[in-house]
């Protein structure tokens, strides 16, 4: 770019100035011009008899059932579009499958009869298959071997291989109809598991036997406790006088001389939570068959056959008992819309639809296997000192928990082109082992307190299935649906005019429809397992060297609490459901109630269960299979190490 010479420059700076001044010129001019006229307005200068008031809307009275769905869109339609098909620019209704066929938008829609509108339906999420497996598993060891004051006395313990304890277990965890059945995996495994359990419990028998209790039919409902039906589950255990049960505790003051021996105290617990709404309908049409199960097992067993030496005559025994506690729970609630009056059925019906569909299975799954193995059989020989002694070897806990909500979609109808297999299982197993030993060795004696507690244990089961809709009988499959489902099927997407004016649909300006090509899976399964084996072995012993015999003796073996706590949420349908095909409904409790000095246990050989509880007291009733491992043995020293590892005392 060439210069200027300092003329030239001079003179363009001058028209440059002369424009910008010209510019503020005019805008002042137009300022001046466009000046707010200012208005004063007082507020206050009218009355409030004379300002405006109307209300065009009357208020109606309370209605607990009012339901608001937001209009969908309405877009007129002036001209035909450039991308319509010629077939439809008339809308007269005549031909609304080749707007299906020919028109590529996100929803299906549907022109209505007034030949002015065109409704777009919005497009629907379709639901995914939800599946989840889950496994909690605990197992714990803890086997004392202890030697505390100066008895002069050997500990030797022959450990005994844990697959005893299981293998002890096997007569309780057995008696559940569903003991051999395995996790499935595929769909058709699933279809497959649901009629294998059905069948399963139609088959169980306990006739003959008074520990099980059975209840079986097409429905139960109410609150199950030990096998009798009742009003409400006691929430707490009270004694003899009316007060709440007092629990014997060693925090109080002790004596200049005492030995305080706590060896159970363990807790074990199981809780788990399913919460499944996942998808439901205003209405559920299944062409197919509708199967449905809901089944609560719970099994209490406990083993418990204490020996108290010659020695014990003179203590006192707390005569506290083992509580057994069994309680199932069923119920179904209707769904939240309640049938409408004929009075009140308005005249709107949907004019328009929109379908997603599912091409194959929708499976919504929850598998829980929730199981904790516990050993705390300890072996110990003790003596008094001159001072306090306390020997904790028990109160371990163990805890499983899940829980799992899952919230979905809804629809105003859905259509399950094959089968829906519906199932809620709970499935609740406790074994105790609690058969204590307490021996007195020769010339053990004393002349203070003695109180033993080897009981007083705890075993509690609670289960409840929550079904939401269901309530109302199931309805054979009207014509219209068929025709629905058939059109679905074909990729065609119609809907019959007789499907439309359903009372259920009354109301709606269009439908959500979600269309499943294959079956419906709804597999809901809790199973939980709790096995402790708390069978311990005391000797008591003189000291060898300063004997004490004003010395206070306190020994508790038992106090072992077993829970397990489960719960499903499931929601069925939203109101009603129609069926093509076979309809079956099973409902089945098992409550079971095993305790060793029972003559018959669950229609077992009394003998197997004693023998299997003598194996942690003497080292004979091994089975041959398992190979016990080199004996042990310890010195006296009070300060010696503990040793785990189930044992029998031998001397």
């Amino acid at each position: 770019m060439l210069g200027m010479d300092r003329v030239t420059e001079e003179i363009a700076h001058f028209i440059g100035m002369f424009h910008i001044d010209l510019e503020q010129a005019r805008a002042r001019e137009n300022y001046t011009d466009f000046s707010l006229a200012r208005t004063n307005h007082d507020i206050h200068s009218r009355s409030m008899g004379e300002t405006p008031f109307t209300a065009d809307f009357e208020l109606e009275g309370y209605d607990p059932y009012l339901n608001y769905r937001p209009v969908y869109p309405i877009f007129p339609l002036a001209s035909p579009r450039p991308d319509l098909p010629r077939e439809i620019e008339t809308h007269d209704g005549a031909d609304r499958s080749v707007l299906h066929a020919d028109m590529d938008l996100p929803a299906r829609m549907l022109f209505s009869n007034t030949l002015s509108f065109q409704m777009i339906a919005p497009p629907l999420e379709p639901p995914g298959s939800v599946v989840n497996y889950a496994h909690q598993h605990i197992w714990l060891s803890d086997n004392d071997v202890f030697s505390v004051g100066g008895h002069g006395l050997v500990v030797s313990a022959e450990m005994v291989n844990p697959l005893a304890v299981l293998a002890a277990a096997q007569t309780a965890l057995h008696l559940s109809p569903l003991a051999d059945f395995v996790m499935p995996g595929s769909a058709d495994e699933m279809i497959e598991f649901v009629r294998a359990v059905a069948e399963a419990l139609e088959d169980a028998d306990y006739d003959g036997s008074e520990s099980v209790v059975m209840h079986q039919g097409d429905t139960l409902s109410g609150i199950y406790v030990n096998g009798y039906l009742v009003d409400e589950a006691a929430d707490e255990t009270e004694d003899e006088d009316g007060g709440q049960t007092q629990v014997s505790s060693y925090g109080d003051p002790l004596p200049d001389a005492s030995v305080t021996i706590t060896m159970g105290g363990n807790t074990v617990l199981n809780d788990a939570v399913l919460k499944s709404l996942w998808s439901g309908a205003t209405v559920t049409a299944v062409v197919g068959d509708h199967f449905e199960i809901n089944a609560i097992i719970q099994i209490n067993a406990i083993w418990d056959m204490d020996e108290f030496g010659g020695g014990l005559a003179r203590w006192s025994e707390d005569n506290g008992s083992n509580e057994i506690f069994n309680i199932a729970s069923f119920e179904r609630e209707a769904s939240g819309n309640p049938q409408q009056d004929a009075g009140s059925i308005t005249d709107q019906f949907p004019t328009f639809w929109s379908v997603t569909e599912i091409s194959g299975d929708l499976m919504i799954v929850n598998w829980i296997e929730q199981y904790i193995f516990m050993t705390d059989n300890d072996v110990g020989i003790v003596s008094a000192s001159g001072a306090q002694t306390s020997i904790i070897s028990g109160d371990n806990t163990g805890i499983n928990h899940t829980s799992i909500f899952e919230l979905g979609h809804s629809y105003d109808l859905i259509i399950i082109g094959g089968s829906l297999y519906d199932a809620s299982i709970i499935e609740q197993i406790n074994v105790l082992f609690d058969s204590d030993q307490i021996e007195a060795v020769s010339g053990f004696q004393t002349t203070g307190t003695g109180e033993v507690s080897s009981a007083s244990n705890l075993l509690w089961n609670q289960a409840s299935i929550y079904n939401i809709g269901g309530e109302e009988p199931f309805g054979a499959l009207p014509e219209s649906y068929i025709q629905a489902a058939i059109s679905l099927a074909n990729g065609n997407g119609e809907i019959p005019e007789a499907l439309l004016n359903d009372p259920a649909f009354a109301g709606l300006a269009g439908l959500r429809v979600l269309y499943i090509s294959g079956d419906l899976i709804n597999l809901q399964y809790i199973r939980q397992t709790s096995i402790l084996g708390d069978d311990d072995q005391i000797a008591l012993a003189m000291d060898a060297v300063i004997p004490n015999l004003d010395a206070d003796w306190a020994v508790e073996t038992g106090g072992n609490t077993l829970v397990n706590n489960a719960a499903i949420v499931d929601l069925d349908s939203l109101g009603n459901t129609y069926v093509g095909g076979q309809q079956y409904s099973q409902e089945t409790l098992i409550q079971a109630e095993l305790i060793s000095s029972q003559p018959d246990l669950g229609s077992q050989d009394p003998t197997v269960l004693a023998s299997e509880a003598i194996l942690f007291l003497d080292d004979s009733m091994l089975d041959e299979r398992h190979e016990p491992s080199t004996s042990v043995s310890t010195s006296t020293d009070p300060a010696q190490s503990q040793d785990d590892g189930l044992q029998t005392l031998l001397g």
